[in-house]
């Protein structure tokens, strides 16, 4: 992400009106195919107006979101929106009418490749305003994750504990993950694997991909747990203890 895409969603917030903003805290991102991206965002509506004798309380009656078109004007269709029973639900609205306009986009698919903004609709036309910067989703469709370890070394010592990161080129945002050892799934669904207090069960061939997008498998990543001096016997051996 670039600076300047930063410094552009925090100063520009495109004012409709004195205290009437839009704030996206990044106008642009990156999105793997089959993951969740959240899209921050905050607004303040415009409190009232003047007819010319007195000030006019106004109130947020509408928010929506659109996708591709400047205004968020009808009849262009939104992907989110409070007069709608119809949205899809991949689309989840995680905030309010007051300040916060938070958007998630779940499963993002290729159609998602596109500009989104925020709209406000008040119970008088002086208090309606979008912010035309919006935020560019970019959807990665063709990438494959890659484990990363916090051990220096794929040879651990029986007892240590490494974590094992699921990661993508564009992993900006939570990723649900499925996490394989030797082929067989594990219940952990985190991007990130902590194995602890390792020991030779732990020895094997790991891989990860999206859990929406199997597609994305990563590579294997061989660990070796060295064994201890005990765990070269059988449990049943006899080992001479020293000496009282």
């Amino acid at each position: 992400m670039a600076v300047w895409d930063k410094l552009w969603g925090l100063l520009f917030l495109l004012a409709g009106a004195v205290g009437q903003t839009v704030i996206y805290p990044f106008t642009s991102t990156c999105a793997v195919r089959g993951s969740t991206v959240t899209l921050p965002c905050t607004f303040t509506p415009l409190k009232s107006f003047s007819d010319g004798q007195r000030e006019v309380p106004l109130k947020i009656v509408r928010v929506l979101w659109c996708q591709n078109n400047v205004f968020c004007l009808r009849p262009a269709p939104s992907v989110w929106d409070t007069d709608s029973k119809t949205s899809d639900p991949r689309y989840q609205y995680l905030g309010d009418m007051m300040t916060n306009c938070t958007l998630q986009i779940r499963d993002v698919q290729q159609r998602d490749n596109a500009t989104f903004r925020f709209r406000m609709e008040a119970d008088n036309p002086k208090g309606h305003f979008t912010n035309m910067i919006g935020v560019t989703v970019r959807v990665d469709d063709g990438s494959k994750m890659r484990i990363i370890s916090s051990g220096d070394d794929k040879k651990l010592s029986r007892g240590e504990t490494v974590t094992l990161l699921c990661a993508s080129v564009c992993t900006f945002h939570q990723l649900e993950v499925t996490w394989f050892k030797d082929g067989h799934a594990l219940s952990e669904t985190g991007p990130s694997l902590l194995l602890c207090s390792l020991n030779a069960e732990d020895s094997g061939s790991y891989t990860c991909a999206l859990k929406t997008n199997m597609e994305t498998v990563s590579e294997p990543y061989s660990l070796q747990v060295e064994a201890g001096w005990c765990d070269q016997f059988p449990s049943d051996f006899p080992v001479r203890q020293p000496a009282a």
